[in-house]
């Protein structure tokens, strides 16, 4: 016999979990379940990231990682704030250190301006001194509302909250077949079946793969995995970084590019660098899934991608090998960072959609059908839009579920 729910969440990672928050503070009598392949929660991007809290600099005005960026910051500080979550607005400082850098600067903040990003400054070198001493730069982007936050564990507090309010949390569930069943859906796992009204799936790293065995897949779309890796500044070096101190993104490489942040726990990183991970959860250069790299490298879309940007793709994988060539990149504008400073790790693996011509899906994709629902695409800032996401989600599905009217206030008004 299989358990029953109204509804259930395919993926415990801080976007399904955020989701099944929100769905529930609207809906205290939902049936809920979240389903999570591995043994615990929060264990892949969630738990491998930067732990920034984006203010919304970099993305396309009107866009949804614009909007959604915003929203989600302000809701994840309320409930950070409600749940005793440390987080701290060290600020950020993006630097320009050739002239050529220069325009794509001012491009920059024009789209932050847009953006409504908050106490937004451009400065000179005698400011980036100031805010950051050990910086070098021709001009700068400071935008002070720029924060930091450890992620898991806002994750884990959703799942607090989730199961405080009568939600269910299923570890070690795989789904491995979708069927429609009795009006409803069946989710086959290896440890038990799983009947359900409604389906919202936040698959991360596989959500392409659970959106096919929903009969959603596009084959003209893939996730395509891309690693980062990682050096921790020594202890004696911390303090050569304040907060976060970031290059001009490259456009021709669609990436941030190799950074110094400093994190919640007091630990100062540089990284990460970008190339394609042999394993949608390949941590290690050497973990190799011959199913995933088939699928990346067979894909149309991965080739066009890297013939495109083949020289800077090589690059981006001799820093991954070359620990000289990752220190070059960051004494750009921290020249007192030495190789000896740097310890190797930690690596995270970021879910990027790709369309079939090659190009990079820049913004969050949310969509499904009438009994399904699907985050297609939700790379950075989609930790720091978590709630906002969740919030859209709980849209779509009270209007296509007819869940009818809501049962709750909204979260801002009580995290």
């Amino acid at each position: 016999m299989s358990d029953r729910f109204d509804l259930v969440v395919v993926g415990g990672g801080i976007v399904g979990l955020a989701t099944a928050y929100r769905l529930l503070r609207r809906y205290p009598e939902l049936r809920l379940a979240v389903l999570e392949k591995e043994a615990e929660l929060a264990t892949h991007q969630s738990g491998h990231n930067s732990g920034v809290l984006h203010a919304g600099l970099y993305y396309a005005p009107g866009s949804l990682k614009a909007t959604l960026c915003r929203e989600g910051k302000t809701a994840l500080e309320a409930f950070a704030s409600a749940h005793a979550i440390p987080f701290e607005r060290c600020g950020k400082i993006v630097v320009a250190t050739e002239p050529d850098e220069l325009p794509r600067l001012a491009a920059l903040e024009a789209r932050a301006r847009a953006n409504g990003v908050d106490a937004l400054e451009a400065i000179g070198p005698e400011r980036i001194r100031e805010l950051e001493p050990f910086a070098v730069g021709l001009r700068g982007l400071h935008s002070p509302g720029t924060g930091i936050i450890d992620f898991r564990r806002v994750a884990l507090a959703y799942a607090d909250e989730v199961r405080r309010r009568g939600g269910t949390i299923l570890c070690g569930r795989r789904v491995i077949a979708v069927r429609p069943m009795d009006g409803g859906t069946l989710l086959a796992t290896a440890q038990g079946d799983v009947h359900t009204r409604f389906v919202i799936a936040c698959a991360g790293l596989h959500s392409d793969r659970v959106a096919a065995l929903t009969g959603s897949g596009d084959g003209n779309v893939r996730i395509v995995p891309f690693r980062g890796d990682y050096y921790t500044v020594r202890e004696s070096a911390r303090s050569y970084c304040r907060g976060l101190i970031y290059p001009v993104p490259d456009p021709a490489f669609p990436f941030l590019g190799v950074h110094v942040s400093r994190r919640i726990d007091g630990r100062v990183m540089c990284g990460p660098n970008a190339v394609l991970a042999f394993a949608r959860e390949g941590y290690r250069l050497r973990q190799v899934s011959v199913r995933d790299l088939a699928d990346a490298v067979g894909f149309r879309g991965f080739r066009r991608l890297a013939a495109r940007h083949a020289r800077t793709g090589l690059a981006e994988m001799w820093r991954g090998v070359s620990r000289r060539a990752f220190v070059r990149a960051v004494q750009r504008y921290v020249p007192a960072i030495q190789a000896a400073d740097l310890t190797y790790g930690p690596t995270g693996v970021r879910a990027q959609a790709l369309d079939a011509t090659g190009n990079l899906v820049d913004d969050f994709v949310l969509g499904g059908t009438a009994s399904v629902l699907h985050v297609r695409n939700a790379p950075s800032p989609g930790a720091t839009a978590s709630l906002a996401i969740g919030r859209v989600l709980a849209d779509a599905a009270a209007e296509r579920f007819a869940f009818g009217p809501a049962r709750a206030d909204d979260l801002l008004a009580d995290p």
